[in-house]
């Protein structure tokens, strides 16, 4: 345990607000994801996808790719998910996803990397608290294969709408955790 004079609250990282967008930017994700043969299994069966190229390896091992290919849904929700740090974390909602391409199929034990390079951004016409902020986002797989690729638009926070502090970082409720009468 150390001393409470000591402790100190620090802000964390609160994601982008619609200022922080610059058109031209690219924001390599942190962490690359690998898929594993559950997250495939799993996903398809939950989403009742009925091909038997995601979960009959029989079936997979006759086709021209000679195993089960990862569901093409996952791929996109990975993605997407590994881009929330950087573009998304303070929208407020998406409004829509253009361009999907699968470039290359994903196979178990693939490890997939993201990144999303900003096309446009512009105020909303109906809601003051946000700007639109469209981007590309591209996965790759471990050997540099580009395998997805799609544009996303999501409504993202201003700044002067947020109001994140050290004590109430966004999407905690006021008076949990650690407060500053805590460390005095």
């Amino acid at each position: 345990m150390t001393d409470d004079t000591s402790r100190t609250l620090k802000a964390g990282w609160t994601g982008r607000y619609y200022e922080d967008f610059e058109v031209g930017d690219v924001y390599k994700h942190p962490y690359g994801r690998t898929v594993t043969e559950t997250d495939d299994v799993w996903f398809t069966n939950v989403t009742m996808n009925l091909n038997p190229m995601h979960f009959n390896e029989a079936y997979a091992a006759e086709t021209e790719f000679g195993e089960r290919l990862v569901n093409g849904t996952f791929v996109i929700a990975l993605a997407v998910g590994m881009s929330v740090i950087d573009v998304s974390a303070n929208a407020t909602a998406n409004l829509g996803y253009d361009d999907v391409r699968h470039h290359a199929p994903v196979f178990h034990g693939d490890t997939i990397f993201a990144e999303s390079e900003v096309l446009e951004k512009r105020e909303s016409n109906s809601r003051e608290h946000v700007g639109l902020v469209t981007t590309a986002l591209r996965a790759y797989n471990q050997d540099d294969e580009l395998v997805l690729s799609l544009e996303r638009t999501p409504m993202v926070l201003k700044r002067a709408y947020a109001d994140p502090t050290p004590e109430q970082p966004p999407g905690w409720p006021e008076g949990i955790g650690t407060q500053p009468e805590d460390l005095e």
